[in-house]
């Protein structure tokens, strides 16, 4: 690829030689000599904002001005939120967000030909890597066979997909793919792909060098911040933009500094310190916001455990969480493969444009905290979010007050604590509908055991946050490995799994010996992919979920991902807990939430004996040796060597060798969306909301699980009804995720969420609403009646809506249900970006109003003024509502329109119809 760079109007460009070589680079200190500003002390993750500024000056999309913006955002304590043209090097993707992108991308070209235009002009113009890691669904576990059974299945049910991806890799420029069973694409991202100083040629044909930067179509592309590249994700709307050479519009960045420092103590990992972190910058409130961690503590904190605290930046709220380049950057990229030309030139570039950290590193930030990593002990965070931070030695009575409130019991919850039985004695009675005991009885294989609320139904090591750490990984092998000495195994009801984000910690695991006491507790291999983390838990046995439903028990997953939102990890489970590898193998021992892991046994050994945690846990020494011996550099090189090849199935796959795409009409998976269908060359405008109705009445921290179809569903849902219309059999279903190339599928999804809460309804969970006629309805049903009567439709929210993942079809399930706006109180930062990429607007309540401070029921019809004509980004505007009685009220609210170029997305109807217009112009 050719880099496309500004005329340098600043006169900054430099050279260095480091590896052998020399290359050009866009100096920060000559821009200040230059006069642009005081960049000395500049956090480095703003640096490297900055000198993309450099790079890509040219008068008119990055100015001079944008560029002295940066010194006065030092000389402001931290703030100067001025809008900038961002150009991040490449962009990421995975198979869930990835493919409606890529199937827009084939619609832009049949739309560009109907403009007028060549097909050719849609193509990506930065590099994009896809990987395929979120289809592979644990439908076999605990089994030497779980594996290729998996795999094997994933490609049953997803060779639609498969076939249009490889056209997708054959037909685009500048696409890759990744294939089924390498890793997850964060992993893969850290482990390989990424850089940390990216190298190309320019339109000229001098070797540039930059630092390595990226968007990625999935929240926690974060996680390679770790290494000091700068990435966050966005919306596959955006990313489609950003591959087709469109800036990311953003303001600059507050950037607050996170100062780490003493050393972690024996006992603790990784993940009990992320815990903490997302607990603090939670309460410290970092939305939008960048953040830097720094200090001396950073010296004793490895490369791994800091991919761990970045990659969960999506749960502290932040852009991103950044790590500057220092030795330990440099350790890392050497011992994961890269090539020693590429590690001179990293440490060479950090020095000389001043991104180094060294004793001296002392930035401004917008804001600080500080945390003494020796004050940290082992945690979890659950049962809803991943900030309800519980140290562990709590954990047990956090959930007893948790059932309390579920079973609304004043005092202690009516099941006095018992002991699961997996063998032997006469069955449990069962539970009897209607009572609140919080027991059922279960029997699978000719065992009978009682299940009660907290009963851990799920066990899952899974997750690029934690499977890329490998002091977390050798130490659940080495929990493994004791409590096999001992004879303890995983409780029957438990489903257990182990499904790593790359093929690298196999390799490890095998060459320290754990991967045989992993499978020996049920710890198999299942797959390589997100699995559990997103939902793709597969069933658990008919029995257990029939014990589940029957007594409508409150079942526990403890898993090793970042997210543990309502109704994602499994149908059947209401309380996910969130833990370090270590901790969820010792969960599965134990199998139950009620007992205390700090002073309770997790069983009784083979020689009678009781067994504690203690018994099992591996001291830091054991775990450091292991993990110097076995994760080598031979290691990476030897699984990354054929990165793109795939195994045999992937060779198989055929595909058609066409520029357009030949839409198959019979297919469930992928259909030609109707974003581009009879559009005019000219945008249009924005016009004022007029009599709109209510389609949902939510509250707070409503996510894009909840929005965005994900998980599986049943043949009653609208998605369901559509599938079983179509001779598709329940069974073959698959999940919202892997249908996100059709649209029908999942509008008929969107606001699906088995847990969504609509207020417009008396305590009803699930996708309903009230339809025109006032009577209950399936959200999509309802939006459908709307619109064949013409009525727009807004949404009104609390605070912190849209957060979680950056699920593109949380914004154009929106759009196509035919909702205009949505009125919250506070937006989570990609959510609102997607929303406005759709053309749906989205709106802040101002002075202190709420929908419950208004008494909104859902009843109301809405009309928003001032849209029209001279809209500024960021005004208030005046919103008319009339109750039911006939009575009226106006309130402001503010238009999170925030940029210029964002009115113009909204103007055109979003943002791929403004960068397609643009194209079919330049013909």
């Amino acid at each position: 690829m050719t880099v496309t760079v500004g005329h340098d109007s600043t006169k900054t460009r430099r050279s260095l030689t480091a590896g052998g070589s020399t290359v050009s680079y866009y100096s920060i200190p000559a821009a200040q000599e230059a006069g642009l500003g005081d960049f000395k002390r500049l956090p480095a993750a703003l640096k490297v904002v900055l000198e993309n500024m450099l790079r890509f000056e040219d008068g008119k999309t990055v100015s001079v001005d944008d560029i002295r913006a940066f010194g006065e955002w030092a000389t402001n304590g931290g703030q100067n939120p001025r809008e900038i043209a961002y150009r991040p090097a490449r962009v990421l993707m995975q198979d869930f967000t990835g493919v409606p992108a890529v199937v827009d991308l084939a619609a832009m070209r049949d739309g560009i030909i109907g403009l007028g235009g060549n097909a050719q002009q849609i193509n990506p113009l930065a590099p994009v890597d896809l990987v395929i890691d979120h289809s592979v669904m644990i439908d076999e576990f605990g089994n030497p066979r779980a594996f290729q059974m998996n795999v094997d299945r994933e490609y049953e049910r997803n060779m639609e997909r498969y076939t249009f991806l490889k056209w997708g890799q054959n037909a685009f420029n500048n696409f890759r793919v990744v294939p089924p069973g390498t890793g997850i694409c964060h992993q893969v991202n850290l482990e390989y792909l990424s850089q940390t100083v990216w190298t190309d040629k320019d339109q000229h044909g001098n070797e540039i060098a930059y630092p390595d930067t990226l968007v990625g179509t999935d929240s926690h592309t974060t996680m390679v911040n770790g290494l000091a590249v700068l990435g966050w994700g966005v919306g596959g709307i955006e990313a489609e933009a950003a591959m087709l050479g469109q800036p990311v519009s953003m303001l600059i960045p507050e950037v607050v500094g996170f100062k780490l420092t003493g050393s972690m103590i024996e006992g603790t990992t990784a993940t009990d310190l992320v815990l903490k972190v997302v607990q603090m910058l939670r309460k410290h409130g970092v939305v939008s916001k960048f953040v830097e961690f720094y200090g001396d503590g950073l010296d004793r904190l490895p490369l791994a455990d800091r991919a761990t605290i970045a990659n969960m930046a999506p749960e502290y709220g932040a852009t991103c969480g950044f790590f500057p380049i220092d030795t330990e950057t440099l350790r890392y990229l050497r011992n994961s493969g890269r090539d020693e030309d590429r590690i001179a030139l990293v440490e060479a570039y950090a020095k000389a444009n001043g991104m180094w950290r060294d004793a001296d590193y002392n930035p401004i930030y917008t804001s600080t905290l500080e945390l003494d990593m020796g004050t940290i002990v082992p945690a979890i965070s659950g049962p809803k979010r991943p900030q309800d931070y519980v140290a562990l030695d709590s954990a047990s009575s956090v959930f007893a007050d948790y059932i309390r409130g579920v079973r609304k019991l004043p005092d202690a919850p009516k099941a006095e604590k018992v002991e699961m039985r997996a063998e032997g004695g006469a069955p449990a009675p069962a539970h009897v509908p209607g009572n609140t005991d919080g027991f059922s009885t279960a029997a699978v294989a000719g065992e009978d055991y009682t299940l009660r609320d907290g009963s851990i139904v799920i066990a899952s090591i899974t997750s690029c946050t934690n499977t890329s750490n490998p002091y977390v990984m050798i130490g659940a092998g080495l929990v493994a490995r004791k409590a096999r000495a001992l004879g303890l195994t995983r409780k029957p009801w438990v489903k257990t799994s182990l499904a790593p984000g790359s093929q690298v910690v196999s390799e490890y695991l095998e060459a320290a010996n754990l991967q045989e006491d992993l499978d020996a507790i049920g710890f198999n291999l299942v797959g390589y992919g997100c699995t559990t983390c997103i939902g793709n838990s597969g069933p658990l046995q008919p029995e257990i979920s029939a014990a589940i439903n029957e007594g409508d028990l409150v079942a526990t997953a403890v898993l090793s991902g970042n997210r543990n939102f309502e109704g994602r990890i499994s149908p059947d489970v209401r309380a996910n807990y969130l833990a370090s590898p270590p901790l969820v193998v010792a969960y599965a021992l134990a199998g139950d939430m009620n007992i205390d892991l700090t002073t309770e046994p997790l069983g009784t050994g083979s020689n009678g004996q009781p067994v504690y945690l203690k018994d099992i846990w591996p001291t830091n020494k054991e775990i450091a040796d292991l993990v110097e011996s076995t994760v080598t550099r031979a290691a990476f090189l030897k699984k990354y060597a054929d990165v793109f090849k795939g195994d045999e199935k992937w060779q198989a796959v055929k595909t058609p060798d066409s520029e357009t795409y030949d839409w198959p009409s019979s297919s469930t998976y992928i259909q030609n969306p109707p974003y581009f269908r009879g559009m005019s060359k000219n945008p249009g405008v924005i016009s004022d909301i007029k009599g709109a109705r209510v389609l949902a009445l939510l509250g707070d921290m409503i996510t894009t699980d909840h929005i965005s179809p994900a998980g599986s569903f049943k043949d009653t849902s609208p998605a369901g009804k559509y599938l079983v219309d179509r001779q598709v059999a329940p069974r073959e279903f698959n999940s919202y995720g892997a249908r996100r190339g059709n649209h029908e599928v999942m509008m008929r999804g969107t606001f699906a969420n088995i847990r969504i809460k609509n207020e417009m309804l008396d305590g009803v969970e699930g996708g309903y609403t009230k339809g025109p006629d006032g009577v209950q309805t399936s959200i999509f049903d309802a939006a459908m009646a709307y619109q064949d009567a013409g009525t727009p439709l807004v949404i009104f929210g609390g605070i912190e809506y849209g957060a979680g993942s950056s699920r593109d079809w949380a914004a154009k399930g929106t759009a196509l249900l035919g909702v205009k706006a949505v009125i919250a109180e506070s937006f989570e930062r990609i959510h609102r970006s997607n929303l406005v990429g759709m053309g749906v607007i989205p709106f802040e309540f101002t002075g202190g109003a709420t929908r419950k401070s208004l008494a909104l029921t859902g009843d109301e019809v809405i009309s928003i003024e001032g849209l029209a004509g001279d809209l500024k980004p960021l005004s208030e505007v005046p919103c008319h509502i009339t109750y039911a009685d006939g009575k009226t009220k106006t309130i402001q609210i503010k238009c999170r329109i925030d940029t210029a170029i964002e009115k113009e997305y909204v103007e055109h109807g979003g943002v791929l119809h403004y960068v397609l217009r643009d194209l079919a112009k330049a013909q």
